[in-house]
């Protein structure tokens, strides 16, 4: 089962502001952030250790206002 919203737990770091993560969540209920990037390039974690602050492939979900 895929969750987009309401892991505020998890708003930690950049992943849950950025275009390439996913939420999962198990049978059980515990909740997973997942790098869609991982699977183009292996260099980035599938489910990377939180939080993340530094990350070359950060892109913000909406771009800020000048």
């Amino acid at each position: 089962m895929e969750k987009t919203e309401g892991a505020g737990s998890l708003r930690n770091g950049l992943c849950p502001d950025c275009i390439h993560m996913r939420t999962i969540q198990s049978d059980r209920g515990s909740v997973f952030i997942l790098c869609q990037l991982s699977a183009k390039d292996p260099s980035f974690a599938k489910y990377p250790r939180l939080p993340v602050l530094i990350c070359r492939g950060y892109e913000p979900k909406s771009k800020p206002l000048a």
